[in-house]
């Protein structure tokens, strides 16, 4: 344990499970306490399971054991008020606020209706400007804020296709991409850093379920993970199915830590090689 980020504290979304755990894990490991928040609930518009009550507790369990603190809430990224809350309570206990991880993101692919587009959109985007609200008044020069994109943003015509849900998911990600690099600016008087993450499919709750691999192999009527995997590594110039959670943490570790202290605006691609087809270097993505 190097302890990059000893005395540090972190608000994570989305962190029960998959991604926003594994973050909540790295960060810790580097000497952070946390500011965990998920929603524990299902969504009539989603079509797997979300996390539960037990993944909070278990995220809980994996921070204190590398003897950090950490303060977990239910929350709800559509409702400013929630995390309001929770940073206010992590704050109260923490003094300090270093660094806001807005993970949190749902994806309703294959839902045709109008509230499956604005049930993500509300998730994955004005979530995100949520979470920023109710980080900005308690953070310093020197923070960090990291933004969850999707390489959905910077690619036409991934998830663009399955239905209102799928459209929804890529115009929001779309916008997160924008406005890390517009808050860059917005912050940056402040000292106060903005970066974006944009991943490919990583191993998470998201991919690893029923619907997904039907999504991926619908030429089968059972299809198992296993049978999904060709089809995900065909879409990668590396061969690359998904990324593991822990891959993606160690970009938002460097995002957060006084080695990107003057890094600010920039879009990170953890891509596998799969937008470097379609994107002209001398134009940035």
């Amino acid at each position: 344990m190097s302890g990059r980020l000893d005395g540090k504290v972190a608000f994570i979304t989305g962190a029960a499970r998959g991604q926003g755990r594994s973050h909540a894990v790295r960060l810790a490991r580097e000497g952070a306490d946390i500011i965990a928040v998920d929603l524990l609930d299902g969504m009539d518009t989603v079509p797997y399971p979300l996390a539960t009550k037990d993944d909070l507790e278990e995220t809980v369990r994996q921070v204190e054991a590398l003897g950090r603190r950490i303060v977990a809430r239910q929350g709800d990224v559509r409702l400013v008020a929630d995390l309001e809350a929770a940073v206010e309570a992590g704050v109260a206990e923490f003094g300090r606020l270093d660094i806001v991880v807005a993970n949190a993101g749902i994806l309703t692919m294959g839902n045709d209706t109008p509230k499956a587009f604005l049930d993500v959109v509300n998730v994955n985007l004005v979530g995100v400007f949520n979470t920023v609200a109710a980080a900005e008044p308690h953070l310093q020069p020197g923070a960090s804020i990291i933004l969850t994109g999707s390489t959905a943003a910077l690619l036409v015509g991934t998830v663009d296709r399955g239905g209102a849900g799928g459209l929804g998911y890529a115009h929001a990600k779309r916008h997160v991409a924008r406005l890390g690099h517009d808050l860059s600016r917005v912050f940056a008087s402040r000292r106060i850093r903005v970066n974006v993450v944009h991943p490919t499919n990583v191993h998470s709750g998201m991919m690893d379920n029923d619907f997904m691999y039907h999504a991926f192999r619908p030429d089968l009527e059972n299809p198992t993970k296993e049978e999904m995997i060709p089809s995900l590594e065909t879409k990668s110039p590396m061969g690359v199915p998904w990324l593991e959670p822990s891959e993606v943490s160690e970009a938002v570790m460097y995002f957060a830590s006084d080695e990107a202290k003057w890094v600010t605006g920039q879009q990170l691609k953890l891509d596998g090689g799969q937008l470097g087809p379609v994107t002209d270097p001398g134009v940035p993505a």
